[in-house]
């Protein structure tokens, strides 16, 4: 076996810096649909506090760098972070689909996008089923005793609006980056992708909804995961060259396999 490397100079153009099958990312794809469903029937199996318990709550127990939210509660804050979270998640593709060679690719960069999407889902609801940490707002005399004690204000581990957002976001942006990666347009992308799911972290926190560790974590996971999924998928370097298995005979007959390195023009 014979390692054969080739170095075109005119190589043809890739339509797509992914290289996707269907019969891999489907699978793959339902597998971690089948997460998120195991997860969001883990948070419904939860139950809330008792409201004796939840009268007896004491923000001593919460850990000091967590602390100084404990208590908070602002129904405003939270639509805001609805709205937020929306807007992110459907404006990044929409903003993407505005790019005429994305557009093109509108298949490809969809299944990658509900691939994100999935992925971080299974991540948060899976935490949130198996982890029982109270909402801020649990510790607030301005929210209800039913609002303290529903099931769902055991879910602020960790933030899954933060974390949908940033996934969304961090997503757009890494796609913007593999295919214009020479776009002045990089700084003001990237530094957008930042702000936005910070923006949705910062009305958690105001809305009671979570802690200041568990919006860091949301945003990392999402962000990680927004990045990772276009870079798994990516045949084409940042510098433009590509590496591709090739297989053949030579002139005597004799098979041989090797890499082919190609540049992107």
């Amino acid at each position: 076996m014979a390692f054969l490397a080739s170095f075109p100079v005119f190589a043809q153009p890739t339509a797509s810096p992914y290289h996707t099958r269907f019969a891999v990312d489907g699978p793959v794809t339902l597998g971690l649909a089948g997460i998120n469903t195991a997860g969001l029937l883990l948070i419904r199996a939860k139950t809330g506090l008792l409201p004796e318990a939840a009268y007896a709550i004491d923000k001593a127990d919460v850990p000091v760098f967590d602390r100084f939210s404990a208590g908070y509660y602002n129904e405003g804050y939270r639509t805001v972070s609805d709205y937020l979270l929306i807007g992110s998640m459907l404006g990044a593709p929409a903003v993407l689909a505005v790019d005429p060679s994305i557009r093109s690719r509108a298949g490809q960069i969809g299944g990658l996008y509900l691939q994100t999407l999935v992925a971080t889902g299974a991540v948060f609801t899976m935490a949130a089923g198996n982890v029982y940490r109270q909402r801020p707002l649990t510790y607030s005399s301005k929210a209800s005793i039913t609002e303290r004690t529903r099931q769902n204000a055991t879910n602020s581990f960790f933030a899954g609006h933060t974390a949908y957002s940033a996934a969304a976001t961090f997503f757009a942006a890494q796609v913007f980056h593999d295919f214009h990666p020479d776009s002045p347009a990089q700084p003001y992308v990237w530094a957008a992708a930042a702000l936005v799911p910070a923006a949705v972290g910062y009305c958690r926190l105001e809305a009671g909804k979570h802690f200041l560790s568990d919006n860091l974590l949301g945003y990392a996971v999402g962000a990680t995961i927004g990045v990772a999924v276009p870079l798994l998928h990516r045949t084409v370097s940042s510098n433009g060259m590509s590496v591709a298995p090739i297989q053949g005979f030579n002139t005597n007959g004799h098979a041989y396999g090797g890499l082919q390195l190609s540049k992107r023009l």
